[in-house]
């Protein structure tokens, strides 16, 4: 049977922590609880000092780097110290439960197993409208359907965690971009029911405002580069149909400069892919220009001949491939191989190359 180590990220826990560590040390399936302490200070050493005696091994940030970044860490850990176990990951502040984190462990097989809350009417208002804005976001811009996309209480299988590291966040814009890359790379996602606890004195370090805008920064930063190609578009194609008069031609080197201009934008930023897979990707992004070229000249002449005006013939088209556009660069341009085609990387040469010191482990 697989071990499952519990990796409970914490920034200024209460006793809630301490009591989720004495409680899962009771339970058979789990092989190691990690608590990374992210920074919390030394007016919280007692909360840790109690956890590390209840059987976690602490690890300690000296300053506050966020979750994204305490979770990498921790994984880090168990997967020099631990190697081989399944990891789940679940909260400090009383949310999840111990029976549903076994509940987890139990489902986890080859992907990311989600634990995912209800939202009844006894949460939260603001809790509950957050997460239906990220799950109908995450819905439009990838097509698959997740419950609960903001769920701290998540599994996945040991052969994941190097991928798990390589994943760009270090705060609470991680945990969905372990999300889109999954769906972007067919990693299978999960999800199994749990209960949604939110104890009377429940508080959370999500800042609301700073910390939406990362966790949304993913579909803005597309957004932002597709409606920057459009501008690029639209100036280059007015400026040569004023001055020829051939939709054919405008078309064609205004979607040439846009294209040019959204590729290494997307490849750079968006996607952030790496410059090996440049070649391959301008290749299929080529393909890509060139049928969507087609389609867009074929409805613009379809819109124009039935008396439609250039200029919203034109939008009306952009507006109609946006979204096609955006499903196929992220399934089939930017594709990355899945975690297991990769070359693996040891965590320490990860850690040296990055520069990042690894956190105090306290036995």
């Amino acid at each position: 049977m697989t071990m499952t180590a519990i990796l409970i990220p914490a920034y200024e826990p209460d006793d809630r922590l301490v009591d989720l560590v004495t409680a899962l040390g009771e339970r058979d399936p789990f092989g190691t609880v990690v608590v990374v302490d992210d920074g919390s200070g030394p007016r919280y050493a007692e909360v840790f000092d109690a956890a590390r005696r209840a059987g976690a091994e602490v690890l300690t940030d000296a300053t506050n780097r966020g979750k994204g970044h305490a979770l990498k860490s921790g994984l880090d850990h168990i997967a020099v110290h631990h190697p081989g176990e399944d990891v789940v990951c679940a909260d400090c502040d009383g949310q999840h439960a111990p029976v549903d984190i076994e509940r987890v462990a139990d489902a986890v097989d080859g992907g990311i197993v989600l634990g995912s809350r209800q939202f009844e009417d006894s949460v939260p208002l603001r809790s509950r409208f957050g997460n239906t804005m990220t799950r109908n976001v995450f819905d439009l811009a990838t097509g698959h359907r997740i419950h609960d996309t903001q769920t701290g209480l998540r599994g996945y299988p040991a052969r994941l965690l190097p991928w798990l590291r390589s994943i760009p966040g270090d705060r609470f814009e991680y945990e969905l971009e372990v999300l889109l890359r999954a769906e972007q790379e067919d990693v299978p996602v999960t999800e199994v029911p749990i209960a949604t606890i939110y104890e009377e004195h429940h508080s959370s370090h999500f800042r609301t405002f700073r910390d939406s805008f990362r966790v949304y920064l993913p579909f803005l930063k597309f957004s932002l580069s597709s409606i920057a190609a459009f501008v690029v578009d639209l100036v280059v194609f007015f400026t040569v149909v004023g001055a020829t008069g051939n939709l054919l031609a405008a078309a064609v080197i205004a979607r040439a400069t846009s294209a040019t201009f959204n590729f290494t934008a997307n490849h750079r930023v968006v996607f952030a892919r790496s410059g090996a897979e440049r070649g391959s990707a301008a290749r299929r992004y080529a393909t890509l220009v060139v049928s969507l070229l087609a389609v867009n000249y074929l409805v613009l002449r379809s819109l124009t001949s039935v008396g439609l005006g250039v200029a919203p013939a034109k939008f009306a088209t952009e507006a109609l491939l946006f979204g096609l556009s955006y499903q196929i660069q992220r399934r089939v341009v930017f594709r990355s191989p899945p975690p297991l085609e990769r070359p693996s990387t040891s965590f320490a040469g990860a850690h040296a190359r990055s520069g990042t010191a690894k956190p105090t482990s306290v036995p």
